[in-house]
């Protein structure tokens, strides 16, 4: 463990981990939560994988086939009895490092674009586009390439606001 910072061994890191955990608007990878553990020198990569696979085992993470760490109603119980042993600072450095996860993760959620297999070889590439409340945009196309129809989603969810804001706008020209 470095020294000068707040988490000072691994049950600090497993109950920063619980608290980040419990307040993620979705499951998160170990990249994302290194990057959000990292404002803390007492934080490492060893001892941050150490503390996810122990957080695994004991059933307080569930860890899924594409390397995303989700809590457990069991973590989410034991890290709110143990998120006051966490310092005001780490918690105030942690919950900022989730708000632009958590930006990102809702973001993510509302944008979705999937590829459906067609008879005779053409797919349907549905994209929808919603808010907190529903669908504001679902938009399908028979596409003949596999090929396009990813570069289409890509796109679509790398912008997909700019695409509805286009189509409003062209239905509401005169």
């Amino acid at each position: 463990m470095a020294p000068g910072g707040f988490i000072h061994d691994k049950l600090d890191i497993k109950f920063l981990v619980l608290y980040l955990m419990a307040r993620a608007a979705g499951p998160l990878t170990l990249t994302e939560l290194l990057e959000m553990t990292s404002f803390d020198p007492g934080v490492n990569y060893f001892d941050l994988c150490e503390a996810l696979s122990d957080l695994v085992r004991t059933e307080h993470l569930t860890l899924d086939g594409e390397g995303r760490y989700d809590i457990t109603d069991k973590g989410r119980e034991n890290g709110a009895v143990c998120e006051s042993s966490l310092a005001c600072s780490v918690r105030y450095h942690a919950d900022r490092a989730l708000s632009k996860v958590n930006a990102a993760l809702r973001r993510d959620a509302q944008v979705r674009a999937s590829l459906i297999p067609r008879t005779g070889g053409n797919y349907t590439l549905k994209l929808v586009l919603e808010d907190e409340y529903d669908a504001v945009m679902t938009l399908e196309l028979i596409v003949t390439d596999r090929k396009e129809a990813e570069k289409m989603a890509r796109r679509f969810k790398a912008d997909a606001e700019t695409l509805f804001h286009r189509v409003v706008a062209f239905l509401l020209e005169e």
